[in-house]
């Protein structure tokens, strides 16, 4: 199970999965590979917004990787929820 925080978007998990995938990924790329129904624009900034959350690395030229964090969270083992000053990734979960 996920622990989405309130500041991600449904895109967000289409976006993290394209990448762990594929390795890396931009925003173009996965509007034509992945079929993500949003513009290249929106998923661009949902990249920013995954990257300075701590869940993926811009490499530059628009492209992405996911971290160790970004992993984590998709394995249902890192909670994205708010943190109070609103900052940082988020609080780790134990595993079941």
């Amino acid at each position: 199970m996920r622990y989405s925080g309130r500041w991600m978007s449904i895109v967000d998990d289409r976006v993290l999965e394209y990448i762990r995938e594929n390795g890396s990924g931009s925003p173009t790329k996965m509007k034509t590979e992945a079929r993500i129904r949003y513009t290249p624009e929106y998923v661009a900034e949902r990249c920013r917004k995954l990257a300075s959350r701590g869940l993926l690395q811009h490499l530059g030229n628009g492209v992405y990787v996911i971290t160790e964090d970004g992993e984590r969270y998709l394995d249902g083992e890192l909670d994205t929820g708010e943190t109070e000053d609103d900052e940082g990734g988020g609080e780790r979960r134990a595993s079941a």
